[in-house]
């Protein structure tokens, strides 16, 4: 899992329950126990701790390219990164951690940065599945997979069924994902269950349109974490991010350590989330 800047087989989505049952989908490096700052926060946690984390990870092809290495060599250790933050995620009391690795945007890149990205990909499941396992992570992928190698899609597919039990942290990556996408598939697909007469248009509510996403039963972010110092929120998580809270940070994604991440979620608890609502 690979920090692209901006962050399609269809496969199986999250959920496997339907609209009102109309069968549209919907419902290494160690690291210790947690510093200060984690323990900050898990002593604040109830109405006011994230759960769920989503994170932009950016910066990977600059990190190398400040240090005259070939962008490739900073999705390497974007991915070594990555293993650190899910392995430090449980500790600091999140439940889901969604990460966006592949944009539908990112296929403009060169051949070259797509294919060794891609690659990345395919070893990094091959590789982390078992210590994924003993950890109790579930991996599973949003996205439309039709664009990735059938190979790749197998190996995407064979994780989340040896995972699917586990419970103690839910990793969700996005691989050739976009918020738009997303949006327009769901769509079509409610569009295509009315026409044939499985679906009533006047049942079309937010949590059912929310059900029919690719993150189906997962709860919205509470809190999107961008790095590298960007402030786009780059198309991800469109419709769920509406009402998350966002930190930008300039550190580039090679460099984002469990420490950074618990001090921003300190940082969170203390904000007051009224959901459109008026201050009493």
């Amino acid at each position: 899992m690979v920090a692209a800047k901006t962050p399609d087989a269809a496969g199986p989505r999250i959920s496997g329950s339907g609209i009102s049952g109309s069968g549209i989908s919907g419902s290494g490096t160690a690291i210790s126990g947690p510093d200060a700052a984690a323990q900050a926060h898990l002593a604040q946690a109830g109405a006011g701790a994230a759960r769920h984390v989503a994170i932009i990870m950016d910066g990977n092809g600059r990190w190398a390219t400040n240090r005259g290495w070939p962008r490739l060599v900073g999705h390497r250790r974007g991915a070594e990164r990555v293993r650190e933050i899910v392995r430090a995620a449980p500790d600091m009391g999140l439940r889901w951690l969604t990460l966006y690795a592949f944009s539908t945007e990112n296929w403009k890149r060169s051949t070259e940065e797509v294919l060794g990205l891609m690659g990345i990909f395919a070893h990094f499941i091959q590789r982390e599945a078992a210590a994924l396992a003993r950890e109790g992570v579930r991996l599973r992928f949003i996205g439309d997979r039709s664009r990735l190698a059938p190979k790749l899609q197998r190996l995407m597919a064979g994780i989340e069924a040896k995972t699917a039990h586990l419970t103690r942290l839910n990793l969700i990556v996005a691989i050739n994902y976009g918020g738009r996408d997303e949006i327009l598939r769901a769509a079509r697909r409610i569009a295509t269950e009315a026409a044939e007469g499985r679906f009533n248009p006047a049942d079309l509510t937010d949590a059912a349109f929310s059900h029919a996403l690719d993150t189906g039963d997962v709860p919205d972010p509470d809190l999107v974490i961008r790095t590298s110092g960007e402030t786009r929120t780059s198309n991800f998580l469109v419709w769920q991010a509406a009402y998350s809270e966002y930190e930008f940070t300039e550190t580039l994604w090679p460099d984002f350590t469990p420490d950074e991440l618990a001090s921003i979620l300190s940082r969170f608890g203390n904000r007051e989330r009224r959901f459109g609502g008026a201050k009493p």
